[in-house]
């Protein structure tokens, strides 16, 4: 079961299902914010992209407190696959599963467009179907995507190979050119691209199916 959960605000979910159910051929359910537990059969975890609660606070910062994340931190800690994508990112770091803060883009703007990135890491699940520095393109969507972590933080992040994505041309000023990072335990993996919007070559490209589909394999 892939379990994907939905807040109020969020955009992506519908995306993220269809991937995942119409083209991977996986067990799907939308997981209401408001339920407090995961179907016990989840095998994957997804946060999906767009604004839960308006962004209002500090993107994810409300969304943390939803009661589904304690359910969600529990399987996290005993160590279920989490994907956390865009907002869903911004939650995870809210949430403590993942170091870090994601501050406003440098430029204070809000960036919308098709991002190269680099493959920084594949001793992971997530992005194990890649090769290490493979350049790939995915789209980015965010106005707060400027990750930011104190430099222990960072030095232990490089140490452990917990960067995983990085960004060729950095669009929004995040330290180390950061586009994801995962937990030391490697089974949380946020990131600020898209890979539900780059699913099928009709459309731009299926990059993005490839990392879902290592989930699932």
């Amino acid at each position: 079961m892939i379990a994907i959960l939905q807040f109020l605000g969020t955009n992506c979910e519908r995306d993220m299902q269809y991937a995942y159910q119409t083209l991977l051929k996986q067990e799907v359910a939308i997981i209401w914010h408001k339920e407090k537990s995961l179907p016990s059969n989840t095998k994957l975890v997804v946060i999906p992209g767009g604004f839960s609660y308006g962004d209002y606070l500090r993107s994810g910062a409300i969304a943390r407190f939803a009661p589904i994340m304690q359910d969600v931190i529990r399987y996290a800690n005993q160590g279920g696959l989490v994907l956390g994508i865009c907002n869903g990112f911004q939650i995870l770091t809210e949430s403590k599963l993942l170091p870090g803060v994601l501050k406003r883009n440098i430029n204070l703007s809000f960036i919308s467009k098709q991002q190269n990135l680099i493959i920084a890491n594949t001793d992971n699940k997530f992005l194990s179907a890649y090769n290490k520095n493979q350049k790939i393109t995915l789209p980015i969507a965010h106005a707060d995507g400027n990750y930011f972590a104190d430099s222990k933080t960072l030095e232990s992040l490089e140490e452990n190979h917990q960067i995983l994505l990085t960004y060729e041309d950095n669009p929004n000023g995040s330290l180390k050119n950061i586009a994801g990072i995962c937990n030391k335990e490697k089974n949380v993996f946020g990131l600020m691209p898209h890979p539900e919007r780059a699913i099928e070559k009709l459309i731009g490209g299926d990059q993005g199916l490839i990392m879902l589909k290592s989930l699932c394999d």
